[in-house]
């Protein structure tokens, strides 16, 4: 299972960055990017615990700048994401210990789509000339955003 379908990252990372990815690149991508919603999701939680509650809401993700400003990107690119098939991906992944509310699972694709919209800028930063990013890169950029976030 993906948090999108191929046809969307390509797209995503053509708009957002000019960049070209293949299919071998989607497993990896979709991985990345559900495991960075996984960890705005951990610190939603962590958030909403302080704040004495048992419930993650879309207030308690720490979304920065620059993740909002992809957020609007993404927006504007009129693209629509499968809930249902990122809470399937986060799904396999392990379990929050408290339940997301009904407005942060409908933002749910809003931060999908920011965090791939930043992770093809990422690779634009760190190589400009790059137009179909290779093992190398994406060492780089996963190393980046880990120290990141």
């Amino acid at each position: 299972m993906s948090v999108m379908g191929f046809k969307q990252f390509k797209k995503l990372f053509r708009e957002a960055a000019s960049l070209d990815i293949d299919k071998s690149d989607v497993k990896r991508l979709s991985n990345f990017v559900a495991s960075k919603l996984r960890d705005l999701l951990i610190l939603g939680q962590v958030n909403a615990k302080i704040n004495g509650r048992y419930i993650i809401d879309y207030q308690d993700i720490p979304i920065t700048g620059g993740l909002q400003q992809a957020i609007h990107e993404f927006k504007d690119m009129n693209e629509t994401l499968s809930l249902s098939q990122i809470l399937e991906q986060l799904a396999t992944l392990p379990p929050l210990k408290m339940e997301l509310s009904t407005l942060l699972e409908k933002k749910l694709p809003e931060l999908v789509g920011g965090i791939t919209i930043n992770l093809a800028k990422i690779f634009k930063i760190i190589n400009p000339g790059i137009k179909n990013p290779g093992t190398e890169d994406w060492n780089k950029v996963e190393a980046i955003c880990q120290t990141l976030l």
